[in-house]
């Protein structure tokens, strides 16, 4: 008689019968990262706001920055546009995290059931493209514009809340307005998957032998670094286009607009506060999303690594 262990060795072995974490399993455990997140990191998000949206230098940096906004608007003001962002969070995760698991089965070779890095790079660069327009564009247009506004009286502030702002942008901007900044958002948020999910799968092979499917659960402080590792190259890379993007949400599109586009932002950015004002921001987001893939990926890598475990490894056998 066969043991359970030679079983799950001949199916995956067996590229027909190889089992894998079903897409919706992946968007889950996305989602429940996405909230964990968002609640840590948010004063993170909105000093590195507030940075790039800085022309006059009121701010001299990080420490400063957040000590200003305590000291003038409250403590509570550091997580301004929260319920955008962790709505946005948790949607985008679960749409990131199942839209990549989808994509890469289109990868997948047929008998191993193995997926090369090229088709990793493709599957996440998609899914970013897909969260940048589907849900990241429009849900930080509010998350910006309730972020940039400066006073302790709700009376006072134009946007009274994520709702309220995003009816007003409707109907002073159109349904467009929602989708400033779309382009340099797309190259961002495509950009990223594509490095982080193929460095995550890297780094989880290379530090403790974990492959999918082997029903080994990495430890949360594996996972940690492992998505700190994954989380750091993609704020490097893709800073312009974060600016940019957050110049042109930040924006109304009533009335004479400063920037027209992505291309037109670069060039007056550049030549108006030179080649280092494309990166402004940079050190908040480095503190802000490796972290936030640490703690992302601790919270999925546990959810996805039990149900690998009990309903894959060790499923009855039939």
């Amino acid at each position: 008689m066969k043991s359970q262990s030679e079983d799950v060795t001949n199916n995956n072995n067996d590229g027909k019968s190889k089992k894998s974490i079903p897409p919706y399993m992946k968007a889950i455990s996305g989602s429940f990262g996405g909230i964990v997140e968002a609640c840590c990191l948010q004063p993170i998000d909105v000093i590195k706001t507030r940075l790039q949206l800085d022309r006059t230098g009121n701010y001299k940096g990080i420490i400063h920055c957040g000590a200003t906004v305590c000291r003038t608007e409250g403590v509570p003001a550091l997580w301004k546009g929260l319920t955008p962002f962790a709505t946005h969070l948790t949607l985008k995760y679960a749409l990131r995290m199942g839209s990549n698991a989808v994509l890469q089965s289109g990868f997948k070779d047929s008998e191993t059931g193995k997926i090369s890095n090229h088709g990793r790079l493709l599957s996440g660069f998609g899914a970013g493209v897909l969260e940048a327009l589907v849900i990241v564009t429009p849900f930080e247009v509010v998350k910006i514009r309730l972020q940039q506004q400066k006073g302790l009286s709700t009376e006072l502030l134009k946007y009274k809340g994520p709702i309220h702002c995003a009816r007003t942008i409707i109907r002073e901007e159109g349904l467009r307005g929602l989708w400033s900044g779309a382009a340099p958002t797309v190259m961002r948020n495509g950009t990223n998957q594509a490095a982080m999910f193929t460095a995550k799968n890297a780094f989880d092979v290379v530090l403790w032998k974990k492959h999918e499917g082997d029903g080994k659960v990495l430890l949360p402080w594996q996972s940690m670094i492992s998505g700190f590792l994954a989380g750091t190259a993609g704020p490097v890379c893709t800073g312009p286009f974060d600016v940019v993007k957050t110049r042109l949400m930040a924006q109304s599109r009533g009335g004479n607009l400063k920037y027209t586009g992505m291309i037109h932002a670069i060039k007056t950015i550049y030549a108006e506060e030179g080649l280092r004002a494309l990166w402004k921001g940079l050190l908040p987001r480095l503190m802000r999303i490796p972290p936030g893939q640490a703690i992302m990926w601790t919270v999925a890598d546990q959810l996805a690594g039990l149900y690998e475990r009990r309903y894959i490894v060790n499923a009855p056998c039939r």
